[in-house]
């Protein structure tokens, strides 16, 4: 499966998928990594293991729909028939939303649908959470949702700060999100009534 993945920062989560793609086992491979800013680090750790880049930059697009086409046919040019987002900080419109259904991924830094959106390793301790966790998910029109594939659980501890909680939930994004594309990518995964089945053989 021919996978173009979406960042917008450091890209330690596109580093996670490059090194499970390397594997000789592993049912993908990243034809593609789109940037929205051109100083993203992950753009130079792409260019390291030899994948293909492109900055398309939002500013200079006057509206989200137009940007998201460009970056649609960028995509299918590349022959990429699956995305993945990975710190990707731009809100999709519906029509990019609706083109990739059930064709993209996300991760995100909490269990899902518990603390969409921002700030949310502050957010998890100030409500005394015990746990919380990432999410890698379907994407769907509406922020941070979206048939949930695979999940895992970060517990909080005492005296946690939003910074020491995030680390450690990043390490378990770095396994998560390689386990959950190769789900989708082997055929495990079937989305019923906006739920994910997952099969024990592809």
């Amino acid at each position: 499966m021919k996978i173009g993945v979406l960042i917008s920062g450091r890209g330690s989560n596109l580093k996670a998928l490059i090194d499970a793609c390397a594997k000789p086992d592993f049912p993908a491979e990243i034809a593609l990594v789109i940037s929205n800013k051109a100083d993203a680090g992950g753009l130079q750790i792409a260019k390291d293991a030899g994948i293909a880049t492109r900055v398309i930059s939002h500013k200079d697009y006057d509206s989200r729909e137009a940007f998201d086409r460009v970056m649609d046919q960028t995509l299918r040019e590349a022959g990429v028939e699956f995305v993945c987002s990975a710190g990707f900080m731009r809100i999709l419109s519906d029509e990019f939303v609706e083109k990739w259904r059930d064709r993209q991924l996300n991760i995100h830094p909490s269990l899902l649908p518990s603390f969409k959106g921002l700030n949310v390793y502050a957010r998890a301790i100030e409500a005394g959470c015990k746990v919380s966790g990432c999410t890698v998910h379907f994407v769907r029109a509406a922020m941070d949702e979206g048939p949930i594939v695979a999940q895992t659980a970060v517990p909080i501890l005492e005296g946690d700060t939003p910074d020491m909680l995030a680390a450690r939930i990043l390490e378990a994004e770095h396994k998560l999100y390689p386990h959950a594309l190769r789900l989708v990518a082997e055929g495990r995964v079937t989305i019923i009534d906006e739920r994910c089945v997952i099969s024990d053989h592809p």
